[in-house]
């Protein structure tokens, strides 16, 4: 018999399961809502569909990949959860969302029935990261939030970038010189 800590609380209403797919990125173990996934894809098979992205304020996008007529921006979870860099092998695309993260690997999928809330002593940015912690195997494991990769602002940056280029376009690039007084960002 497993002791379940206090705090630990069921993920849904009357007691119901749910999915959760196991990645790791720089040997760290994450867990995601198979529900919140599209797809799961191989990093070789898009290197000739991407395009590099280079914005200071979000360094955790470095590429976005168009599929269909829609634009993707890649996360590397490595910039985002602040890890040693590592050799990521998958992309792991959010379902209704433009959001791809790039792992290392896939562990496996897992049924949870216990969710404990994110601690307080997570603080700033980590907290909308996170939906909350479980147990799995006897250790703790963060459950991700899907929409924790990129913020509103983040998104609304990046959807401002030229569809050709990857830069922002010029009308663009003039009201971001305006608002930072001469400095481009």
């Amino acid at each position: 018999m497993k002791i379940v800590p206090s705090g630990f609380q069921s993920p849904r209403q009357n007691g119901r399961t749910e999915e959760v797919i196991l990645f790791a990125v720089s040997g760290h173990t994450f867990a995601i809502a198979a529900s919140a996934i599209g797809e799961i894809r191989n990093t070789d098979s898009f290197s000739s569909a991407t395009s590099v992205i280079a914005l200071k304020d979000i360094p955790k996008v470095l590429h976005r990949l168009r599929r269909g007529k829609k634009w993707h921006y890649v996360v590397n979870a490595c910039t985002h959860f602040d890890l040693p860099v590592s050799r990521p092998t998958l992309v792991l695309f959010l379902r209704h969302s433009c959001v791809a993260v790039l792992v290392d690997q896939i562990d496996r999928i897992e049924t949870i029935s216990r969710l404990m809330v994110v601690p307080q002593s997570f603080s700033g940015a980590e907290r909308a990261w996170y939906r909350g912690l479980t147990l799995i195997d006897d250790n703790v494991v963060p459950v991700l939030n899907p929409d924790g990769f990129l913020t509103h602002n983040e998104l609304a940056q990046l959807a401002a970038l030229d569809d050709r280029t990857g830069a922002f376009s010029e009308n663009e690039a003039a009201l971001r010189r305006d608002e930072t007084q001469g400095v481009l960002l």
